[in-house]
């Protein structure tokens, strides 16, 4: 059994990281947790049985203390996850960090030089790894099935109202608050797209923007909150449709503590969740492009798009001697061969959870990881490291028009 201590009870840490602690308590068990909400970090010390003495207010108090356990689980805002885990790597603790590391690459990379230095697990939260979906292509690509790999394809739908929840209203809206969405999102994206070319990314270009969640985009009679707009009942984007129906459990679940129907209301009346998807303080693209060239030999583009029926990825990889496709949320992978024309559909194993049971999956590596004491396992810090430089490349390109050459931003960002 790994203990560990959380900072950072939110959603990911309660409902992702804690909840998989409360399900195999063999496995993993929360000895200690730092949350400056008092109602979270009070519900998350009562579901682990975590005394008082071992619940903190900040990241500061928990990691003066002396080393209390095995790991160190980051889970906070995107914003606040440098200065915590550079501290928990210098007090010896192995790290699982929720992705993105940090929302600028010089900090990402003296997080993975600090990692390094001090021989530390440093495991960043890139879950599609841990798929059963997505290590059945990386197992047929390795195998020389499809022949050499020349293109990839990746769509990530993220569905309107998901978007709408999280990247207009909610925690990632807004550059200066979060990161650009191409990081907050998509550095899974990225990072899949490394792992499975398993090619060194030389080049990088990147088109997309804000078309419209913003004033302009607003239909004539739209108000500031959805409670007060004429137009609410023929807008698909309505707080009313998404927050007060039956389902209280994510996304209703962050809009409020009190999830009760006065409680909901409330938060839509005051806080930022109400606000009307047209007038908020929103910036990040709701839609990108993305275009890798992976040492001069494989290509791959990526689609990052607010404007979808379904939340779901779906990929296709294109070889010499066959291709492969296939959609996470449906676990279906359709190979196709060229010479034999033989088709063949797979369907993976199954993890439970969210991202294809990534989330499950991760977990489940992670703490025979720390058992191990194997520091680089199916990923690593230095592999995590590329694929937020692509990200963060992608964004440069995007606003500036141009091609990004990768070893040369990461020397200027170093």
């Amino acid at each position: 059994m790994i203990k560990a201590a959380l900072i950072g009870a939110g959603s990911r840490g309660r409902d992702v990281f804690g909840y998989y602690a409360y399900m195999f308590p063999d496995e993993l068990k929360f000895v200690a947790v730092a949350e400056p909400v008092e109602v979270r970090r009070k519900g998350f010390a009562e579901m682990h049985n975590i005394p008082h003495d071992m619940t903190f207010a900040s990241w500061e108090d928990i990691l003066e203390k002396e080393k209390l356990c095995d790991v160190i689980v980051v889970a906070t805002q995107d914003k606040m996850h440098f200065e915590p885990t550079m501290a928990a790597l210098r007090k010896g603790y192995n790290v699982l960090l929720e992705k993105p590391m940090a929302t600028a690459l010089k900090e990402c990379i003296e997080i993975v030089q600090e990692a390094n230095k001090l021989q530390k697990i440093l495991t960043v939260a890139h879950v599609l790894r841990y798929t059963p979906f997505f290590q059945k292509l990386k197992e047929i690509i390795t195998s020389g099935k499809i022949g050499e790999v020349v293109v990839l394809r990746l769509h990530e739908n993220v569905g309107y109202w998901h978007f709408a929840h999280s990247y207009v209203r909610g925690n990632w809206a807004n550059t200066e608050k979060s990161s650009p969405i191409i990081l907050a999102k998509s550095c899974h994206d990225m990072d899949i797209l490394f792992w499975l070319v398993g090619k060194k990314p030389i080049k990088i270009s990147s088109f997309g923007s804000l078309k419209y969640f913003n004033e302009a985009s607003a239909p004539e009679g739209a108000g500031e909150r959805c409670l007060a707009c004429a137009v609410e009942e023929q807008c698909p984007y309505s707080a009313l449709k998404l927050y007060l129906g039956e389902n209280t459990s994510w996304p209703t679940s962050v809009i409020a503590h009190d999830l009760s129907m006065d409680g909901r209301i409330k938060a839509l009346q005051e806080g930022p969740y109400g606000r009307c998807v047209f007038r908020s303080d929103n910036d990040v693209a709701d839609h990108q492009v993305v275009i890798i060239d992976f040492d001069k030999q494989v290509n791959a583009s990526f689609i990052l798009s607010g404007f979808t029926h379904d939340m779901s990825r779906d990929i296709r990889i294109m070889g010499t001697m066959g291709e492969i496709s296939g959609v996470l949320e449906e676990n279906k992978i359709e190979l196709k061969m060229f010479a034999t024309q033989e088709r063949h559909v797979i369907y993976p194993e199954q993890f439970p959870g969210p991202h294809g049971g990534g989330d499950y999956g991760l977990l489940k590596y992670f703490t025979k990881q720390v058992e191990d004491n194997v520091i680089e396992g199916l990923s690593s810090a230095d592999a995590s490291l590329m694929s937020h430089a692509m990200a963060f490349a992608a964004e440069e390109s995007r606003l500036t028009d141009k091609v990004i050459d990768i070893q040369d931003f990461l020397n200027r960002n170093k």
